[in-house]
């Protein structure tokens, strides 16, 4: 597998009212670098089993648990019913993890039930090559240029759902811009790789140099939409909404905004203020959808963005003191040269002087 995962855990479910009242359960998946989680419901674990059995020609090694009728008993009124139905789809997803014979783990379809990355050679993009020719490369290139576009699309879209409140769908389509997002940065990689065998090729340094600042400049945006969907727009707005009015501390913040200073600031009385006064910190376009953790990683991009451009300013710095001193030694020069050239104008000057005096004296004669 393009990824190996070390565990599966089916942590929690939900119940959710559309198209109609459901249950979906939330898949933890553990992988060496990283984990991520999907919401399933017992049909898609169904047509799994059914797909799994048709690829493969026999079934995974561990059935599904019965169904039931859950319009009959609620899983509110009936937690047991829902905890033995989680318990079994878990066994049922480790036995296919965890089973000598990989061949169900390894089909498309059981990845892209779990969201796992399929690599170009498995999935509908095998026909990018691994070996590339230098036009190859710019091909590949424009492509993924291309998927990150339509993936920084996917974002917005999410943000767009989460404003008009339709969670589950803003939520998905943030789970569908992930998937894209693991698979153009496995392309990329490889696109990496295939510049390193092309240097080897006999590429021209120039040519080397400027195709590795192009990658460099897909990976900043692969991690800037990384950054973008660890913020959870919708998430977080989604729990804010859902918290009461008079429990949500930001809501005063905001009707203090909305309504202007309190009867008890209008009625302070005036003082001059010596200096600038201290003003209270301001929301901005680029803070207000996030939250904690999301401003916190912004700071830490705005930093380190402050860091590159202080080093850039050092070296340009020095740059410009390397030049003053050379043009201040040259100006010395130059003085040195108009010193000896003034005194040489004088020298001569006294010359003429003492060659016109004798003039005029043999003259006098």
């Amino acid at each position: 597998m393009a990824t190996a995962i070390q565990s599966v855990r089916i942590l929690g479910h939900e119940e959710r009212q559309e198209p109609k009242s459901h249950v979906v359960y939330r898949i933890e998946v553990q992988a060496s670098v990283r984990s991520w989680f999907m919401w399933r419901r017992y049909s898609e674990f169904d047509d799994l089993h059914t797909e799994l059995t048709k690829t493969t020609g026999a079934p995974p090694p561990q059935p599904l648990p019965p169904k039931r009728q859950l319009s009959l008993f609620r899983s509110k009124d009936n937690p047991q019913i829902i905890q033995e139905r989680k318990e079994g789809l878990e066994s049922y997803l480790r036995a296919i993890v965890s089973s000598k014979d990989s061949r169900w783990r390894e089909t498309s379809v059981f990845k892209e039930f779990l969201g796992i990355p399929i690599s170009k050679k498995e999935g509908a993009e095998s026909s990018a090559p691994s070996e590339f020719t230098s036009a190859t490369w710019l091909d590949e290139h424009l492509d993924i240029q291309n998927r990150v576009r339509e993936i920084r699309a996917d974002v917005n879209k999410r943000d767009a759902l989460a404003d008009r409140g339709d969670v589950s769908s803003a939520h998905n389509t943030n789970v569908q811009a992930k998937k894209k997002l693991a698979a153009v940065l496995n392309r990329l990689g490889i696109l990496t790789d295939g510049l390193k065998t092309l240097a080897l090729a006999g590429l021209s340094e120039g040519e080397i140099q400027r195709r590795t600042d192009m990658t460099a400049r897909l990976q900043d945006d692969c991690e800037k939409l990384s950054k973008m969907m660890i913020a959870a727009r919708s998430a977080s707005r989604a729990f804010a909404s859902s918290i009461p009015a008079n429990q949500n501390p930001a809501s005063a913040a905001d009707r203090a905004a909305l309504l202007g200073p309190s009867q008890a600031s209008r009625d302070r009385p005036f003082a001059r203020v010596f200096g600038a006064a201290a003003s209270q910190p301001q929301e901005t376009e680029q803070t207000r959808p996030l939250d904690e953790h999301g401003i916190y990683q912004l700071q830490q991009a705005k930093m380190e963005e402050q860091d590159v451009h202080l080093s850039q300013l050092t070296t340009i710095l020095a740059r410009q003191r390397q030049l003053g001193l050379a043009i201040n030694q040259e100006i010395a020069e130059q003085n040195e040269m108009l010193d000896d050239l003034t005194t040489a104008v004088d020298q001569t000057g006294s010359k003429l002087n003492a060659a016109k005096k004798k003039l005029n004296k043999l003259e006098g004669k």
